[in-house]
């Protein structure tokens, strides 16, 4: 499968200041920029800076950054599910994963992530992909945004919404932990029958027969 990226970019107002939302990004372009300490969601600010890269430069990954002048302070990420998912298991070279969305307290509240997500599908190449994004509540930033799970699940939910993610249905165990987990997902306009019903397939693996 041949992985189109076309660059997209907008300016948004903020309160604190205007953003670039911009990509996707070349590695290459990413490492030119500063990277906000406050990005620490996922891991230190230079190693998540260096997986971002690393990212931007695979055939199928996809980043896309919010950008104060020359700093980074927000991002999405797409590419293949993680091999120990399984998600992965159906080797879909039409499913990406938005991996990662992480924007710094600084700019929260004002619609960053909508922007990163309406920007990413801006691209008309995402319509052949099936994108998915799991949401453990475990990754929230529960403590510093002083909401409970369900607000919590609420604006991610709303956020991703933006993007075309819906909320489906599935039996995977460690989304089934938490009534508060959640798979969403983005159906392209041009993802044919067969692939969605592989999807399904993933999706439900602990489906009995009678």
């Amino acid at each position: 499968m041949e992985h189109r990226k076309t660059y997209n970019a907008k300016e948004i107002k903020t309160p604190n200041g205007n953003l670039i939302i911009e990509g996707p990004i070349s590695g290459k372009k990413l490492a030119s920029y500063e990277f906000h300490h406050d990005l620490v969601a996922f891991r230190p600010p230079d190693q998540q800076k260096q997986a971002l890269i690393e990212i931007a430069d695979l055939p199928e990954g996809r980043i896309l950054i919010a950008r104060d002048r020359d700093t980074i302070v927000g991002y999405v990420t797409f590419l293949y599910p993680d091999p120990l998912e399984r998600w992965s298991e159906g080797n879909m070279e039409n499913l990406i994963e938005l991996g990662a969305i992480e924007v710094v307290p600084e700019f929260r509240g004002y619609s960053v992530g909508k922007n990163l997500l309406q920007v990413s599908m801006m691209d008309d190449a995402m319509n052949d992909y099936i994108i998915i994004t799991t949401e453990y509540y475990w990754h929230w930033d529960l403590k510093g945004t002083g909401l409970n799970v369900w607000e919590y699940r609420k604006v991610m939910e709303k956020m991703m919404n933006a993007g075309g993610l819906v909320w489906f249905a599935t039996d995977d165990p460690e989304i089934s932990s938490h009534p508060a987990n959640c798979l969403m997902a983005r159906i392209g306009s041009r993802i044919e029958n067969e692939s969605i019903q592989q999807f399904d397939q993933l999706r439900f693996k602990n489906r009995f027969m009678y």
